[in-house]
């Protein structure tokens, strides 16, 4: 009786079916991960990989994981600024400091100088390739006020050969910078400097004739007469040789 009431009791009172598992839906996600889409590819290798479209015939690589990476800028913001982004083909002004991997300084535009003098911050024009590559690109995503430190390696910096003797061959360079001002024009060159004042000029001594004007042409005393022509002095006569008397002739008898 005890089986069958027990039979009974299953039959007249099932039991609640399970929920569904969680592993079911974490084997889909593990799937999903295996063969991501295009989008989430891009995601999870961290790169900037374009979705292609079909018309892009698939490759696939000789190692597994994502596309290889030559080399890359990288860096960390300090502090997020609260101002104007840096766009490009606009003057952007930094505060920077350079150092090598050793923890040498290079460079810097903070502080006084070797002289004493206070340093100013540089201003160039961002894209433009008047600075190293790693400069034309490495303030993407930065605002005015904000400040990062930039590891580029030496392909975007002075490449194999460097720049000796401050910058070795294949060097990282690590830049801590500080976005200060962005502009559309250029800054204005500086003030050249007011020259001094010239000493006073001391009066000319009693009888003493005035100094020539170096502005002026100097001037020639005419001749009494200016319609003849000045009159040249004949040249010295040249005495000639002797002429020896004639001989004399006797007459004969």
């Amino acid at each position: 009786l005890t089986a069958a009431g027990t039979a009974v009791a299953q039959t007249s009172t099932p039991a609640k079916a399970p929920a569904k598992p969680a592993a079911a839906h974490a084997a889909g996600a593990t799937h999903a991960a295996a063969k991501p889409s295009g989008a989430a590819r891009a995601s999870l290798c961290g790169a900037d990989i374009p979705v292609l479209p079909a018309s892009v015939p698939k490759v696939t690589g000789a190692t597994p994981g994502c596309p290889s990476v030559l080399y890359a800028l990288r860096f960390t913001d300090v502090k997020i600024g609260t101002g104007a982004p840096a766009v490009q083909r606009k003057w952007l002004t930094v505060n920077y400091t350079g150092y090598l991997v050793d923890g040498t300084k290079f460079d810097s535009s903070v502080g006084p100088d070797k002289d004493g003098k206070p340093r100013e911050p540089i201003t160039f024009p961002y894209g433009a390739r008047q600075v190293i590559p790693g400069w034309d690109t490495g303030f993407e995503g930065m605002m005015v006020g904000g400040k990062r430190r930039m590891y580029v390696p030496y392909q975007l910096a002075y490449g194999d050969m460097g720049r000796p003797p401050v910058i070795p061959a294949k060097a990282t360079l690590i830049f801590d910078v500080e976005l200060v001002a962005i502009s559309d024009n250029p800054p204005k060159p500086p003030t050249p400097p007011t020259p001094s004042t010239p000493p006073p000029t001391q009066p000319a001594a009693a009888g003493a004739m005035p100094p020539a004007d170096p502005a002026k042409p100097a001037t020639v005393t005419p001749s009494a007469d200016p319609t003849k022509p000045t009159a040249v002095p004949p040249p010295a006569s040249t005495p000639g040789p002797a002429t020896p008397p004639p001989a004399t002739t006797t007459p004969k008898l």
